[in-house]
């Protein structure tokens, strides 16, 4: 008789999936350096094996030495047949061998299209059966995987499966194939250089270099505002005139002439208590949004710190765009494990104290994830990033159970000579669900004087101030998943990624997201020749199609051949204007190659200090653009991958180089100086709006 084979999707999973399910023993064994785990439950021996995300990939079924398009001709091959993936071959064949023995399998993947997809493929490829049951679960903790493993379904989920596979294929079509036809059309205007672009891709630099034009066009208009400093039965209280903005300065002017040095009353005082309900869960963007405004981590960063609390069974799985917390997950009994660590302990406790427990939900629902919630597990050895998204997560959590805040707002409306002021504050009179979000609940507090109307007010000073309207901000990697989200533009899973490959190609760059003269100029040429590549309607259809396939309304292979027909359609219109884009685009790329591998200019000739990379002895350094005139040179990094990044060394000015190596946190130096050194750095002074001042009293 043989065993049970459980598959996880990484071995953190596997580990906490054997520990739980183990009736006993549990025994870590290890063949050719993959681990797996040999444990009992119920009489009936089981084997958990993981792999380590996906064990394969897409690949052109014949390949050409020479690249062409359009291709739609693909399968599925081993990851470790990939340049640089060999690492992944021994858990290919740790679960090649274990499969063997196995007469039922299991998948335990991650309950989402991608860990479905994972799993259906190790089961096809590897095993050789497309039969097995499927856990299902959004924490790694013992009784939520007790539960998935007792509850099984007692086949594969297809529809995930079958989305998966079209998400997948369709992704390979249009990023293979649109890439390859960009990068061949700017070798046929001369230029060497691989250019990429894809189906959420060339949507989403297309909605940043519109906003990037929309910013140039920005025409300011000048206006022209008047504020009061007042003096109220002693309090100071700055006011501003009711109609806010004058577009004709001289209409402001005559205000000021006409209160100057006048003395006024208080017309009008109006007070009213609002209610600020407590936040919805985290679910994964708005989580994105929260940390990039907190603590400046990427949308990719904070997926990444968030994927490794709930590999330690911390949270529950984050690739979630629900806003709802069922009663199921057990809110007193995580409330009551909360308690335990001494940070949340008297704040689990004011919850507790209510009784009825029912959070504020948002619309927002995913049906195979709730929204983000912390497990109540105790954290152990978490660092600094970790600490702070957890932190975070878990205040979120605790403030959705609170009551609504209680905050009064109050206007006082001045009468000078006929003109009139208003001041407005806001103070928090219940805390409530602020207290349990502390100290991520940001409110702008403004106390007023207690004031009576009637009273009389001493114009202490009057004055006119110069402004220009401003013009639209640029998006942050924040504000710019919001809009792909909104839009309908990638999946939660995908948007953090598809914006770091952004930045990767070089067509964007800076946190305040600027599009490069080479996103620009993509994104112009395609504009002008072959609009529909980015095109955020083509994008979102497909989208909707995908959608359609996961909810069984329509098959994988009518929208596959759809999209094929479509891409086909598009790229024969490319082809005619194949060389006119090739030439838009060449100028902005040799400019690119320049930047990304100059540091500056030599300090001995003036020429360009430059990264180079040496035929004769296969290794990079830095050298001057004169040689064999100048020799000046100096040394790199010869693992890793390097870019010159915008930022200057503060001693000598050179541009610092990044250097990037896989498992690593990417690292900073100046060729010249050496590492940078961790520490605070004094933030830019704040651009002004150039505002100017006319007082008077």
């Amino acid at each position: 008789m043989g065993y049970t084979l459980i598959i996880t999707e990484k071995p953190s999973a596997a580990n906490k999936i054997a520990n739980a399910l183990a009736d006993g023993e549990v025994k870590k064994l290890e063949r050719s350096g993959a681990s797996y785990y040999r444990i009992s439950r119920n009489g009936k021996e089981i084997i958990v094996v993981p792999a380590v995300g996906h064990l394969f990939r897409l690949d052109e079924e014949k390949k050409n030495h020479k690249w062409t398009y359009p291709v739609f001709s693909v399968k599925w091959v081993p990851s470790f047949t990939e340049k640089g993936s060999d690492w992944s071959r021994k858990y290919y064949r740790n679960i090649e061998s274990l499969s063997k023995g196995a007469d039922e399998f299991i998948s335990a993947c991650d309950y989402d299209i991608e860990g479905s997809v994972i799993a259906y493929n190790i089961l096809r490829f590897i095993c050789g059966t497309e039969k097995g049951r499927r856990m299902r679960f959004s924490t790694l903790t013992k009784p939520d995987l007790v539960e998935a493993y007792e509850n099984a379904m007692k086949t594969l989920d297809f529809p995930q499966i079958e989305a998966g596979l079209a998400r997948h294929e369709m992704d390979w079509y249009f990023g293979i194939n649109l890439s390859r036809a960009l990068t061949l059309a700017l070798e046929k205007a001369g230029g060497f250089w691989t250019l990429s672009t894809g189906r959420v891709q060339g949507p989403t630099l297309k909605i940043l270099n519109d906003r990037q034009k929309e910013i140039r066009r920005f025409k300011p208009v000048p206006y022209w505002e008047v504020e009061l400093d007042a003096l109220i039965n002693g309090n100071a209280v700055q006011a501003s005139h009711v109609e806010d903005k004058f577009w004709e300065k001289e209409k402001a002017e005559s205000v000021f002439e006409k209160c100057k040095g006048q003395d006024g009353t208080v017309a009008e005082v109006e007070k009213r208590q609002v209610r600020q309900n407590p936040p919805f869960p985290f679910d994964l963007t708005s989580l994105q949004r929260e940390a990039y405004s907190l603590f400046g981590y990427s949308p990719k960063q904070t997926l990444d710190i968030a994927q490794s609390l709930y590999e330690q069974a911390l949270i529950s799985y984050p690739r979630t765009s629900s806003q709802k917390l069922p009663r199921k997950i057990g809110y007193r009994r995580i409330l009551e494990s909360l308690s335990q660590q001494d940070a949340y302990s008297s704040l689990c406790g004011k919850i507790l104290s209510k009784g009825f427990l029912k959070p504020n939900e948002g619309k927002k629902e995913d049906p195979a994830h709730p929204a983000i919630y912390p497990t109540g597990s105790k954290p152990k050895g978490l660092n600094s990033y970790q600490k702070k998204v957890y932190d975070l997560i878990v205040r979120r959590f605790l403030a959705v159970f609170g009551e609504a805040a209680v905050r009064e707002q109050v206007r006082i409306e001045i009468d000078i000579n006929g003109e009139r002021f208003a001041a407005n504050g806001v103070t928090t009179l219940k805390e409530n669900w602020i207290e349990f979000y502390k100290p991520y609940a940001r409110f702008k507090e403004q106390a007023l004087p207690e004031v009576g109307k009637g009273e009389s007010v001493e114009n202490r000073e009057i004055r006119i101030i110069d402004k220009e309207t401003q013009p639209p901000s640029r998006f942050s990697q924040a504000s710019i998943l919001k809009e792909m989200e909104n839009l309908g533009l990638g999946t939660k899973a995908t948007r953090a990624q598809i914006l770091q490959t952004l930045y990767d190609r070089g067509y964007i760059r800076e946190r305040s997201i600027e599009v490069t003269e080479l996103g620009e100029a993509v994104v112009s040429a395609l504009e002008k020749h072959s609009p529909e590549i980015v095109s955020v309607e083509l994008t979102r259809r497909f989208e909707s199609e995908m959608e359609s396939i996961e909810k069984g309304k329509k098959r994988r292979e009518e929208i596959l051949e759809a999209a094929r027909r479509e891409l086909e359609r598009i790229l024969s219109d490319f082809r005619k204007h194949e060389v006119d884009i090739g030439r838009e685009i060449l100028e902005a790329v040799k400019e690119y190659e320049k930047d990304i591998h100059t540091v500056g200019k030599c300090e001995k000739c003036g020429g360009d200090l430059r990264i180079i990379h040496s035929k004769k002895s296969g290794k990079r350094f830095v050298g001057c653009t004169n040689y064999p005139t100048c020799s000046n040179s100096f040394p790199l990094p010869q693992f890793g991958y390097i870019t010159v990044i915008s930022r200057q060394c503060k001693k000598c000015g050179l541009k610092m180089i990044s250097v990037k190596s896989r498992g690593k946190r990417p690292w900073r130096m100046c060729i010249r100086c050496g590492f940078e050194k961790k520490g605070k750095t004094k933030p830019s002074a704040s651009k002004g709006s150039g505002k100017k001042t006319r007082m008077g009293k």
